[in-house]
């Protein structure tokens, strides 16, 4: 395929292309660290594990957690499973948002089915943030141990209250677990809004490999496991080893995908979240402009906005943060949408 003109419009289910770094980090973890971290006291395992703590701290700050608190895994849903699970398999009752993707509805709904677990489908007003939080808070039973909600949906782009909604568990003494694969590295979230537990992917905001994921805890609440075995510590032991991170680390790292991961992690510091959002706003605003659109429309405010093109149906872009420049529900024209980009030209992203 001739990628010189091509323009990625499924951006937010894998960013690409990747940064020259994140390249570059994975072509030198696959050539120089062979070994398996943590599995031995050798330089090549040494090497390696010294490279992933290097990377698991640069997480753990990039979310404002502790770095014990910070673990890897294979991919969002594997966090969200291992988060929600860890809570919730010894039964309870648990309130989910309506608009949840399946990686967090079908282990719920596992668990109502297998587990004894109780559920409540909490209604999203994306316009009346009070009346959302009203509504979770009259959900909440004497046996609630942890709301469930996205911090950005993945067919609209509609930005969640998950301020409200982390105060709210945190007065309450709830777990909230916060499906952030759409926001990370789009939106500014941290283990500082109240979220107990961060669930995300690293290939699409934070720019990594696939293959690559992080659960991030605030330290407040502990899980069960559900996989077990495959650590390096304590591995004399019959039972899982109870310390973190590598509870919630059984098997081996994907070193390579990690380091891939860190390096995504690092351009996002350093070119800033809210920089890089406009020059992506910015790049797709001169794509859009230069075809046959009738109108650009601004369905929600996270990553996932849609146009209109003469003679077709309304087709979802999914593009991080093209709704910046969209201005929540205002309607922009192609001539105004060009000119608005060309005021803002900027250098490219990557």
């Amino acid at each position: 395929m001739e990628k010189k003109n091509t323009v990625n419009f499924d951006n937010s289910a894998g960013t690409h292309p990747k940064p020259e770094s994140v390249r570059q980090a994975v072509a030198y973890a696959m050539r120089e660290l062979g070994g398996n971290p943590g599995r031995g006291g050798h330089q090549l395992s040494m090497a390696a594990a010294e490279r992933i703590y290097a990377v698991r701290k640069s997480a753990a700050e990039f979310f404002g957690a502790e770095i014990e608190n910070a673990a890897f895994t294979p991919n969002c849903t594997y966090a969200l499973n291992m988060a929600i699970k860890g809570l919730m398999q010894f039964g309870g009752h648990i309130i989910i948002s309506g608009w949840e993707h399946n990686s967090a509805s079908r282990p719920v709904y596992a668990l109502t089915r297998n587990n004894g677990v109780k559920c409540s489908v909490c209604e999203i007003y994306p316009d009346d943030v009070q009346r959302t939080i009203e509504g979770i808070r009259r959900l909440i039973r004497h046996d609630t141990l942890c709301v469930c909600c996205m911090a950005a949906s993945n067919v609209t782009g509609r930005i969640m209250p998950y301020h409200e909604i982390g105060e709210l568990c945190r007065q309450r003494g709830i777990a909230f677990v916060c499906d952030c694969a759409q926001a990370a590295g789009v939106l500014p979230v941290s283990i500082k809004d109240g979220i107990s537990f961060i669930c995300t992917s690293g290939q699409k905001g934070l720019y990594g490999p696939t293959g690559t994921g992080l659960l991030i805890s605030s330290g407040e609440f502990a899980l069960s496991t559900i996989i077990e075995g495959g650590t390096g510590a304590t591995s004399g032991e019959l039972t899982q080893t109870p310390h973190m991170p590598e509870k919630l680390e059984s098997g081996t790292l994907n070193t390579a995908g990690l380091i891939g991961l860190g390096a995504g992690i690092d351009f996002v510091k350093k070119r800033g979240i809210g920089n890089i959002r406009t020059q992506l706003i910015v790049a797709i605003l001169v794509v859009v402009a230069n075809i046959p659109l009738t109108y650009i429309f601004a369905f929600g405010l996270g990553p996932i906005p849609a146009f209109g093109v003469a003679g077709a149906a309304i087709g979802t872009v999914i593009a991080q943060g093209l709704e910046m420049l969209l201005y929540g529900s205002v309607v922009m024209k192609r001539k105004n949408a060009l000119q608005f980009a060309t005021r803002r030209m900027v250098k490219p992203v990557l």
